[in-house]
């Protein structure tokens, strides 16, 4: 758990609330994700403003946080790997991602879902905190986001939501237009307060460009059932059978041609298919485990993916 409470949120830094108020949500079942919440925000509370005395305040009350955290959490990979950490991140958004998708495809439209798409896309957010978003989860965020809002909306007027990603081409999406209409998702009622969501905040029911077929919105490290403790729940969505993958034949006859000089960027690919492979096993997602292991074996024997 986080060490002491932080002062009153600068009006400046608005920007990152629901990043820290999903940070307290996971304290006790997903502490590593809560802690590079507050990493996130910590980092963009610098950008934004580090120099007036109620910013300065509550960015200190917000690294002693961080540090009480990495003191409590120092033996787990997570908080001192960096690649591990992206990993578990990644996965648990994209899980909730998963879950979301799930429910509006099924046409089960309610507050949890528009949660689960507004917090992964949070999450995607946190992402950054590792290095430059992959094109791929740029795409997740605008899509979750975009969809959380258009849900709650259509719910909140009494309008039946389309399931999918059914009639978004075009131009009518705005990051910060949305971001704003989308403020009162995270706390997942249905019934947000005027000051916080107004219908005529709510983007074009165009998206840009975006297609999303059933299935291919999940990368290939994106475990298949929804974790046990994302905290959400639905009497539709059970455990499916997996689905354990044939190991590659080409393993078994695999030889190095001549001398493979592995470069530091196969040893970082490596080692990034084993971190995800090792977080798919959290969450007891086997197929995606076997998947991983074996591009990882393969590169590290023949130096091509």
């Amino acid at each position: 758990m986080a060490a002491a409470a932080l002062p009153p949120l600068p009006p400046q830094f608005k920007s990152i609330q629901h990043h820290l108020r999903t940070a307290q949500e996971l304290d006790k079942r997903e502490p590593v994700v809560a802690y590079y919440c507050r990493l996130y925000a910590m980092q963009t509370g610098m950008k934004i403003d580090s120099k007036t005395p109620e910013c300065r305040k509550f960015l200190s009350k917000l690294m002693d946080q961080l540090e009480a955290m990495k003191k409590q959490f120092g033996d787990n990979e997570a908080i001192t790997q960096e690649i591990v950490g992206c990993a578990h991140v990644e996965n648990y958004a994209l899980k909730m991602f998963l879950y979301a998708d799930n429910e509006d495809r099924a046409g089960q439209f309610h507050k949890n879902m528009i949660k689960s798409f507004y917090t992964a896309s949070l999450l995607i957010d946190v992402l950054t905190v590792f290095g430059e978003l992959s094109e791929e989860n740029v795409q997740h965020r605008k899509y979750a986001r975009w969809k959380a809002a258009y849900i709650h909306n259509c719910l909140k007027n009494g309008e039946t939501p389309q399931p999918g990603p059914i009639g978004m081409e075009g131009e009518g999406f705005d990051a910060e237009k949305e971001e704003a209409s989308s403020s009162s998702l995270h706390s997942g009622t249905t019934q947000p307060s005027s000051s916080t969501y107004e219908a005529n905040n709510i983007p074009a029911s165009n998206y840009t460009g975006i297609h999303i077929p059933p299935g291919a919105h999940a990368p290939a490290n994106t475990p298949a059932e929804v974790p046990h403790n994302t905290g959400v729940t639905s009497n539709t969505i059970q455990p499916a059978p997996q689905n354990i993958p044939l190991l590659d034949p080409s393993l078994y006859s695999a030889q190095s041609a001549g001398e493979v000089r592995l470069t530091p960027e196969d040893f970082a690919r490596a080692q990034k298919y084993c971190k995800y492979a090792g977080s798919a096993l959290q969450y007891e997602d086997v197929s995606t485990a076997v998947q991983n292991l074996q591009k990882a074996l393969k590169l590290l024997i023949t130096g091509r993916e």
